[in-house]
């Protein structure tokens, strides 16, 4: 499951390569009362057996309307759909990971969908792709699907240890779990110095942010209490493993680290799990999932939700029939279908049960009910690009002033921000 990262620049794309993502309609389905529908889709949003499904299904439900799906890389998409979406010639649905919306709202690029959120049960959005779809108070993206971390453990430790993972109900009972799992060579936790997203569960648990916004303008907050504590928890959770202290979950991966064997838990997305049993056979059977634990029982951790929204661009040819596409993608049914096909997190909380019997995905979802996204404005993407919220976990794990170095980073992403806005 890839995670949707705010792209930072502008684009620099020649005349050619908008040609051959034309969205021109087909003449003779004009001219026979048939609309074609242009749809970006990312690489692994959807498989090939489901695409087809629901474009016959689709099709079959609308016989006005036909569907052309173009798949997408990730690799060098933002310069792409921002091409685009400054050209005449845009396709009419872009999937666009939750957290680019703001950068392509304020171009004004995008068609507002404020007066959809009714029909499309906005009421119901997971929180994490409902608000960076949002943009300076209109809705610009549509919750498609969502991902976020769980803690992936192996039963056959925990189970010798006396530990029932569904009892980890609050951070201090994970705490304790951890501490009894690290001996006889085992480490509790292979946690990584900078898996920030993980961090940023802790801080939003603790009511603190990344950054915060006043009177339009964004400051760093790594300084706050309430970000400190935060940090505080990573380090003892941290402690309790081998994990570096100076990179991030890729480096080494953390999957190819825990099929050595001697690793009860990682803080991943239930994908890493096919990873882990693919390094090593001899775990498959041995791996389960919960959601992070929160910091009192009966509310789980907060998590970074990632995933995608869809969005119409302003110079879509087609916005209503683009409506259409999007609310029987968002629907009830194909949301549903989409969830157990790809075990996704539906976009919306009411549906959750329809991943029951996928254990990483149903925790996915627990975690879900909690979810939170990056600062919501464009200027988040300078931010990312050079990421002192890395070096800062790195410093305070190394010995230095926690104070003093979030002082440091929060002045950076200040900077960072504003820079970048």
């Amino acid at each position: 499951m890839k995670y949707r990262l705010l792209a930072g620049g502008s684009a620099l794309v020649m005349a050619a390569a908008l040609s051959a993502c034309s969205s021109s309609p087909d003449a003779a389905d004009e001219a026979g009362g048939v609309t074609t529908v242009d749809v970006w889709l990312m690489r692994d949003s959807v498989s090939a057996a489901f695409q087809k499904e629901f474009v016959e299904g689709f099709e079959a439900q609308h016989p006005e309307i036909k569907v052309k799906i173009q798949i997408q890389e990730w690799d060098g998409i933002g310069q792409k759909i921002t091409a685009a979406l400054a050209s005449n010639d845009a396709p009419d649905v872009i999937e666009a990971g939750n957290t680019q919306v703001a950068q392509y709202a304020e171009s004004g690029g995008l068609l507002d969908l404020s007066d959809r959120k009714d029909e499309l049960n906005g009421a119901d959005w997971l929180k994490g792709l409902a608000e960076p779809g949002s943009y300076e108070g209109k809705q610009y993206g549509i919750p498609y699907y969502a991902a976020n971390r769980v803690v992936i453990y192996r039963t056959d430790l925990f189970d010798a240890a006396g530990i029932d993972a569904a009892a980890l109900t609050t951070r201090e009972q994970w705490i304790d779990a951890t501490t009894t799992l690290n001996k006889g060579g085992t480490q509790g936790i292979y946690l990584p110095g900078q898996l920030w997203y993980a961090l940023g569960g802790f801080i939003w648990d603790e009511g603190g942010d990344f950054a915060t916004e006043s009177g339009g303008t964004w400051k760093g907050a790594l300084d706050t209490p309430e970000a400190l504590r935060g940090m505080e928890f990573y380090a003892r959770l941290q402690a309790l493993g081998k994990g570096p202290k100076d990179s991030d979950e890729d480096d080494p991966p953390q999957a190819e680290v825990m099929a050595q064997g001697k690793v009860a838990q990682i803080i991943s997305t239930p994908g890493g799990a096919n990873a882990v049993i693919e390094d090593n056979p001899g775990l498959e059977g041995r791996l389960g999932f919960f959601p992070v634990p929160g910091k009192t029982a009966g509310t789980p951790g907060a998590v970074f939700t990632g995933g995608s929204d869809l969005v119409v661009p302003a110079a879509a040819g087609h916005p209503g029939e683009a409506v259409t596409f999007i609310k029987e993608l968002t629907g009830d049914t194909w949301q549903r279908k989409l969830a157990v096909a790809m075990s996704y997190v539906p976009n919306r909380t009411s549906l959750a049960p329809s991943v029951a019997d996928d254990p990483g995905a149903s925790a996915m979802a627990v975690g879900a009910a909690n979810g939170h996204a990056t600062p919501n404005t464009p200027g988040w993407a300078a931010v990312e690009a050079e990421n002192p919220v890395k070096d800062y976990m790195t410093a305070v794990l190394t010995g230095g002033d926690a104070a003093k170095e979030a002082a440091k980073a929060s002045a950076d992403i200040t900077r960072a921000m504003n820079a970048g806005s």
